[in-house]
């Protein structure tokens, strides 16, 4: 045998002369009904309500994360060649204006010029929807700067091509 199997049997006399107060029991009852009262919140409810805030902070990442992505622009990857590219737009601007002025003279030519032009800004227009999405932006920020110095350029040899094609209708109208 066990030594506290034969020390519960030595002293089972001292153990059974303490008898708890006959309110204990009813104390103990009524604490169990307190309890029964009162109703459990139930595991899967927790669950559910953390899983919908979950999958609606998720969602709201997600959201967030595609709005920033499309809003990139060309400051957010380089600051110089942002400058160098707001700097090219604007000339861009202005040389086109000065061929519009030219476009009733030479329609034909103007047709020609713009096809150029605009083939070159499809291109500009596909690499900045390009750019939020691929991993070597600097790459693509680059292209982007080439592509406006290129349109740049080109206005400029446009309005040089109607200059000449003017002076020289000059010349032999006389």
């Amino acid at each position: 045998m066990n030594k506290l199997e034969t020390f519960v049997k030595e002293n089972r006399k001292s153990f059974d002369a303490f008898e708890p107060s006959a309110g204990l029991w009813a104390k103990i009852e009524l604490e169990l009904d307190n309890k029964k009262k009162k109703k459990p919140i139930k595991l899967y409810l927790w669950m559910s309500a953390a899983a919908a805030i979950v999958v609606v902070f998720g969602l709201a990442w997600l959201f967030a994360g595609s709005m920033q992505n499309k809003d990139l622009e060309i400051a957010d990857v380089n600051s110089a060649y942002a400058k160098k590219e707001g700097h090219y737009a604007g000339l861009i601007t202005e040389k086109r204006d000065s061929l519009a002025i030219f476009a009733s003279a030479n329609p034909d030519l103007y047709k020609k010029f713009t096809a150029d032009l605009s083939k070159l800004d499809e291109d500009y227009e596909r690499l900045k929807a390009e750019l939020p999405t691929t991993p070597n932006q600097l790459y693509v920020v680059k292209a982007m700067v080439k592509n406006r110095e290129i349109q740049l350029q080109l206005l400029k040899q446009q309005l040089m091509i109607i200059n000449q094609v003017d002076d020289y209708k000059k010349v032999n109208q006389i």
